[in-house]
C-alpha cells in the first residue's frame, strides 16, 4: 500500500480545529522545506527527532496525504508536502501579525492602571503598594480616584476603573471581590473632651445616641458604625474624607470613629485619644473588588498581589 492510500480517508467533517494542524506542526513543516532535514527542524524548534517525527506523522494522519518522504539522504516533501508547506507559509504569516496585534493590545492595557478606592485605604494603604508596584513596572502610568464604597462601585461597572477596593459590610452588586486585609474602627475624641477622662467603658447605647463627627452616608466606615450600633443619632459633622473627620476630632470639634489605621500617629502623639467601648464589634474587612467574571489581569493582577503580599 502506498504512503497516499496508507493516509487516504482522513475525516473531513468535525469543527476547523479537528481538521487543520495546529501551528507548532505547521512551523515544523516550514522548517523541513527550508533545511532539507528533520533533525534539523527538530533542533531549530527545540524538540526532539523523535517528537518530530510523531508531529509529521500526526499531521499526516489528520490530513490524509503524505507530506515528508525520508531517507538516508534527509527529507523532502512530497508534491502534496509542498502545497501544503505554502498554505502554512501564509497561516503562520497571518499568526505572527495575530500575536503582533495581540501584543500590542497588551501593551496598551499594561501602559495604565485605573484603581478606585475607598478614603482609608486610598490615603493609609495604597500609596505604598503602588510605590512597590512602580517598582515591578515603572511604565506603568497610575491613576486613582478616591471616594466611598459607592462610588468605587459606581466606577467599576462603567469601566472607568481596572480595580478597586472597598471598606463596607457587603460586596456592592456586579462585583467579585477578596479580602486583603483587616481593619477596626475606634471611638476618639481631643485630649480636653469629657469622654478623654473617663474610666470607664463607653456604651454601646451611649455612642449610638451621641452626635459624632461622621463620615458621609455611602462610605464603609458609616455602614459599618450604622450596622454595628443599629443606628446613629444625627451627625454634629458629615465629612466626605477620613483626613477631614481627623482633623475636625483633633480640633476638638467632638468624638469621632475612625480607621486604627488613620489614627496611629495622632495616638502616639496624643492629639487624639482612644476611647473604650464595650458591647459592640468595629471589625471589618478590607476588600478588593472587580466586575463580576473579569478577575484582574496585568497591572491590576500585579496590585492584587501585592495588597495580599
Amino acid at each position: 500500500m502506498s504512503r497516499t492510500e496508507e493516509q487516504d480517508g482522513a475525516p473531513a467533517t468535525g469543527s476547523l480545529a479537528h481538521r487543520v494542524p495546529d501551528l507548532g506542526g505547521l512551523e515544523l513543516l516550514l522548517a523541513v522545506a527550508r533545511l532539507g532535514s528533520l533533525g534539523g527542524a527538530a533542533r531549530e524548534l527545540g524538540i526532539t527527532q523523535p517528537a518530530a517525527s510523531s508531529r509529521i506523522r500526526s499531521m499526516e494522519r489528520q490530513l490524509g496525504v503524505a507530506l515528508v518522504d525520508r531517507s538516508p539522504r534527509g527529507s523532502r516533501l512530497t508534491d502534496a508536502g509542498a502545497l501544503v508547506t505554502d498554505w502554512a507559509r501564509r497561516i503562520v504569516e497571518a499568526a505572527e501579525a495575530f500575536d503582533v496585534g495581540a501584543q500590542a493590545l497588551r501593551d496598551r492595557r499594561d501602559s495604565r492602571l485605573r484603581v478606585a478606592a475607598s478614603m482609608t485605604i486610598a490615603e493609609y494603604l495604597l500609596p505604598g503598594w503602588l510605590l512597590a508596584l512602580r517598582a515591578q513596572r515603572p511604565d506603568t502610568a497610575v491613576s486613582l480616584h478616591a471616594g466611598n464604597s459607592t462610588v468605587v462601585a459606581e466606577r467599576l461597572l462603567s469601566d472607568e476603573a481596572d480595580v478597586g477596593f472597598v471598606e463596607g459590610l457587603t460586596v456592592p452588586t456586579g462585583l467579585d471581590s477578596v479580602v486583603i486585609a483587616h481593619d477596626r474602627l475606634i471611638v476618639v475624641t481631643a485630649p480636653a473632651h469629657p469622654w478623654a477622662r473617663r474610666r470607664r467603658s463607653l456604651a454601646a447605647e451611649e455612642l449610638a445616641s451621641t452626635p459624632l463627627i461622621l463620615r458621609e452616608k455611602g462610605s464603609g466606615t458609616r455602614q459599618v458604625l450604622d450596622a454595628a450600633l443599629g443606628g446613629l443619632a444625627r451627625p454634629l459633622i458629615e465629612l466626605s474624607s477620613t483626613t477631614a473627620v481627623k482633623a475636625a476630632a483633633v480640633s476638638g470639634a467632638g468624638p469621632a470613629v475612625l480607621s486604627e489605621l488613620a489614627v496611629g500617629e495622632e495616638l502616639a502623639m496624643r492629639r487624639l485619644v482612644r476611647v473604650p467601648v464595650e458591647g459592640v464589634a468595629l471589625a471589618r474587612d478590607l476588600r478588593a473588588v472587580w466586575p463580576t467574571g473579569h478577575r484582574p489581569t496585568g497591572p491590576a493582577r500585579d496590585l492584587l498581589s501585592l495588597t495580599r503580599g
